[in-house]
């Protein structure tokens, strides 16, 4: 069986684990997840994004975590980077409705981030 949705490119995107000096990782409640999932309609996730034409990785993993956390990159030390995207597929009944419709999925490189600010220093008002 031919996969109707092969045509479509996978959307460049950059995923940001941000851990304190405590080694907690930094997730966030999603926004703009009303009713889903079946439990409660919360959805937590690491703050991630697409990357921009003329973006590096670097760039637009600073550029997302500013967006969604409002961490200025002063407070913030990259330690590591995956060295392979990591490509994944949407479910049949999110294709054409995510991401206009443009996106089968997603490739995803991943960076491990040191945040050495304080709480008082996370802005997600910003957002």
């Amino acid at each position: 069986m031919t996969d109707p949705h092969s045509h479509l490119p996978y959307r460049p995107c950059v995923g940001i684990m941000l851990v304190n000096q405590h080694g907690h990782a930094f997730v966030g409640k999603r926004i703009d997840t009303r009713g889903q999932p079946d439990e409660g309609g919360v959805y937590w996730q690491m703050p991630q994004g697409g990357i921009d034409d003329g973006e590096d990785l670097h760039q637009a993993a600073l550029r997302e975590l500013w967006e969604e956390t409002g961490v200025e990159e002063r407070h913030i030390t990259v330690i590591a980077t995956t060295r392979e995207e990591l490509l994944y597929d949407l479910p049949d009944e999110l294709i054409g409705k995510l991401w206009k419709g443009r996106y089968r999925g997603q490739r995803q490189h991943w960076v491990l981030a040191r945040f050495a600010g304080e709480d008082a220093d996370i802005h997600l008002e910003r957002h």
